[in-house]
């Protein structure tokens, strides 16, 4: 059995074209009888046009994509590939229900850098589910399928930090189950959670764990920058400078955003989902995109 994605959304397309030519077939079977029963066969006809068919074809970034979302349901623990359907929405929790794709431990992952985060927990999913030999080629497709240039890697990275959060809250018509906490306009600092895993402690854990640790990291990273433009000459001042600039801006934008989250992590907020995602997200909103 081919471990490849694009076999297996082969294999996928011939049973969707298969169900939908059947059901094309059986829809116009049915207004042939009829058409016949009730002598319309001068004013209308039985075909169907493929658009008024209520199934769907494959397409295949729709499929990429989904598979993607599945991915980040692994994850955070939502579904699991060792147990069919939803494993947890609420309720108990039951460990023993994941054993290929152990569940982010604390229901954060960051979405800051290519090697880490969330993009490394999707790329993980690809081997495990799909096989070490073949990862190369399965995220070579999945980012070709995806658009952008560049490695793999780094495209799967791109549209995880752009493009996924704002589709899935599309999809669920701006009531998402997946969450992301971002740092203010210049999107220096980005994670994501999963609201049915969601503690009092979730924000305190945001802060301490991967809000403080990434701006110490964006200060070092300053202080670096400072030495190399103090040893640097003519135009590379220049470029050192803008750099320099750019990477101040960011841990300002860092410094408002711990003290957003510092605020709301003492409050020990709890969240109502009983009362829907629209109530509830107006409580973090000062720390969500």
């Amino acid at each position: 059995m081919s471990k490849l994605i694009s076999d297996k959304f082969k294999d996928w397309e011939k049973v969707c074209n298969e169900r939908f030519d059947k059901l094309k077939e059986n829809e116009e079977k049915l207004n042939s009888y009829f058409i016949s029963a009730y002598g319309l066969e001068a004013e209308i006809t039985p075909e169907v046009k493929d658009e008024d068919i209520t199934v769907r074809r494959a397409d295949l970034q729709r499929e990429i994509k989904s598979l993607i979302s599945y991915a980040v349901g692994c994850i955070f623990g939502r579904y699991s590939l060792d147990r069919e359907g939803l494993c947890y929405a609420g309720g108990s929790w039951d460990s023993s229900a994941y054993s290929t794709i152990i569940p982010c431990e604390d229901n954060i992952m960051t979405i800051n850098s290519a090697d880490s985060g969330l993009t490394a927990a999707v790329i993980s999913f690809v081997e495990k589910a799909y096989g070490k030999e073949t990862l190369e080629e399965n995220l070579s497709f999945i980012a070709e399928t995806l658009g952008g240039s560049g490695d793999g890697r780094e495209v799967i990275h791109n549209y995880l930090r752009k493009s996924f959060f704002k589709e899935h809250n599309q999809i669920y018509r701006n009531r998402p189950i997946y969450w992301q906490f971002t740092s203010g306009n210049k999107k220096t600092f980005k994670a994501i959670m999963y609201i049915h895993r969601y503690t009092p402690d979730t924000l305190w854990v945001l802060e301490e764990k991967y809000a403080v640790p990434y701006y110490e990291q964006l200060k070092y990273r300053l202080s670096q920058r400072n030495e190399e433009y103090r040893s640097a000459n003519g135009k590379e001042k220049t470029a050192f400078r803008r750099n320099i600039c750019r990477t101040q801006a960011l841990i300002t934008e860092m410094e408002g955003f711990i003290q957003r989250l510092h605020l709301l992590a003492a409050e020990k907020i709890s969240l109502e989902l009983d009362y829907g995602v629209k109530i509830n997200y107006e409580k973090l909103k000062d720390i969500l995109e």
